[in-house]
């Protein structure tokens, strides 16, 4: 076989692989693209349900009929289309996960596929659980924090007693001040959906933490003690992240340091467990010997009351 005949013979299972890799990201693409017009078509219910805890907050502090105001004309289509894009790649996903697995899938061994496949399901569930504890939980908290600085319900006092028909509708609407200017909060739409979808995004990929320290401990790239011993330097860069991620209220930031913290200390847990299953598979394929162990630990306690009751029993 000549020299040209073997550079074509091992070019061809590269073309084989991108031909391949074509096919999927064009499906994959397709499924995006029909996952957005689905999500268009839903995009203004979407939009009150992420925005319902600015509502709920400007309700609790008075305003009967809370309003977001947009101030281009393009302002709300492209709001629209934003929500769109999020919630259509998140109906597609399903479809570019598979496809994903489908090409990655042929190059794994069966104990790599089985190690895989539960870290492609697990992914999504754990960013659907911190998208869902953002929206119900952060984020109405940062709109009592940022909205609670204003006097909202003095604003919205008289147009309550208005409607009750307590006072009447001229002297509701337009309420005098005897000094200074009066400040309101007249919330733009695409702004006031940004900080929700920041908040639902930076939860989402938080509680990825789990799953990509376990996976990495899988794969052999950092392990339970390790990630104890750096223990102090994870708290420090937690308290970072939930400073930066999260608007400056003590309340929220011990919540997100909380919840982080504690996926840290699952994700250690997991990565122990994987490393003792590595562990007993390799006893019972007889890669690992207790005597090596032994004498690479020849200063520890155990080891050296193991040695003992052996040397007695001998």
């Amino acid at each position: 076989m000549s020299k040209t005949d073997e550079i074509d013979d091992s070019t061809a299972p590269l073309i084989e692989h991108l031909a391949e890799l074509r096919t999927r990201l064009i499906r994959s693409v397709l499924a995006f693209a029909v996952g957005i017009v689905l999500a268009f078509t839903v995009a203004e219910p979407i939009l009150q349900f992420l925005v319902g805890p600015i509502e709920q907050t400007l309700r609790d502090l008075g305003d009967p009929s809370p309003t977001l105001q947009y101030t281009s004309p393009q302002e709300y289509l492209f709001t629209l289309f934003r929500i769109s894009m999020v919630f259509g790649f998140a109906l597609s996903f399903p479809v570019i996960g598979f496809q994903l697995w489908r090409f990655v899938a042929p190059g794994l061994y069966k104990s790599e596929k089985g190690a895989f496949l539960p870290f492609l399901i697990a992914s999504p569930f754990m960013f659907l659980l911190g998208a869902s504890f953002a929206q119900f939980v952060v984020t109405p908290l940062a709109m009592q924090f940022f909205l609670g600085f204003a006097d909202v319900s003095s604003i919205f006092a008289n147009l309550l007693s208005a409607a009750t028909g307590e006072v009447p509708a001229e002297v509701a609407v337009v309420p005098e001040t005897s000094e200074g200017v009066r400040i309101t909060f007249f919330g733009k739409v695409n702004e006031s959906l940004d900080i929700t979808l920041k908040f639902i995004m930076a939860f989402g990929l938080c509680f990825q933490l789990p799953v990509l320290l376990t996976l990495m401990g899988k794969a052999g790239l950092v392990s339970a003690e390790g990630l104890g011993s750096v223990r102090k330097y994870a708290v420090v860069a937690i308290l970072v992240l939930a400073a930066l991620v999260t608007p400056p209220d003590v309340i929220t930031q011990i919540i997100l340091f909380t919840v982080v913290y504690g996926l840290y200390e699952i994700s250690i847990f997991l990565v122990g467990r994987v490393e003792k299953k590595r562990e007993a598979q390799l006893r019972a394929d007889g890669y690992y010997d207790d005597e090596d162990e032994m004498d690479a630990h020849p200063d520890d306690p155990l080891m050296a009351e193991f040695d003992a009751e052996d040397g007695k029993d001998k």
